[in-house]
């Protein structure tokens, strides 16, 4: 794997279990959103399923921020009803609105009726026009998960997504995880935010935290390098134990 390029900034911060590191990124959140508000006028951020899920539900709510200014949108999302356990944004639907001051409407959402290459121009079409006039879109922040295989987003080891750089928004319909069918974010996309964040906990991600970033191995969570922005890893204790 190549190094990190020189304007890139790398911070991994070890917290002592699973509720420190749920706190870390809720506090990290607020503060990035809070800055964005200031800065810009706004906040836009893209979420993961997962792990990262529970953590955002449970701690969102405690957050001090000006709600309206967000805009939330998906770094992967499966091609699935919103009625499906599957649907990353049924998780924060049934998580966040209600228990916060965002509305559905904040959501940047996937279209699930239409077929996958259809719903992922939909989607890009929808996340352009959050970012009009951009070649290339810059979230404040991504927070991204880490799958056992060491995929992020639906990017998954040895797929040809992972040379993709002419589109904003791609379709997956041979995910090696079921759901088969998902869209995802690209890497030119992922890579141009001003902040990546994985979060995780627990001996099982252990193993895999140390192939990505003790030995630098070259898999989809490692290719996470914003250009010109910060990538933030929060561990526990037992998924830091191997470093």
């Amino acid at each position: 794997m190549s190094p990190l390029p020189p304007h890139s900034k790398m911070v991994r911060k070890v917290v002592k279990d699973e509720g420190e590191v749920a706190k870390e990124l809720c506090y990290l959140v607020e503060k990035l959103a809070n800055e964005a508000i200031e800065a810009r006028g706004a906040f836009t951020i893209g979420l993961s399923g997962g792990s990262m899920a529970k953590f955002l539900c449970n701690g969102l709510p405690s957050l001090s921020t000006e709600w309206d200014k967000w805009s939330l949108f998906f770094c992967d999302e499966r091609l699935v009803p919103f009625s499906d356990g599957d649907s990353t944004f049924k998780i924060y639907k049934e998580g966040l609105v209600g228990k916060t001051p965002l509305t559905e409407e904040q959501f940047v959402v996937i279209n699930p009726d239409l077929e996958v290459d259809e719903a992922a121009k939909d989607y890009e079409t929808k996340v352009r026009s959050s970012f009009p006039d951009s070649e290339w879109p810059v979230f404040d922040l991504l927070l991204l998960g880490m799958g056992p295989d060491g995929h992020t987003a639906s990017l998954f080891p040895g797929h040809k997504l992972l040379q993709e750089n002419s589109v904003w928004i791609a379709a997956i319909s041979d995910s090696p995880k079921p759901p088969p069918c998902r869209v995802t974010m690209t890497f030119p996309v992922i890579n141009r935010a001003r902040c990546c964040v994985f979060a995780m906990a627990g001996q099982g991600k252990a193993d895999m935290v140390k192939r990505i970033l003790g030995d630098g191995e070259d898999l989809p969570t490692g290719m996470v390098k914003p250009v010109n922005g910060e990538l933030i890893w929060i561990l526990d204790e037992s998924a830091a134990s191997k470093l």
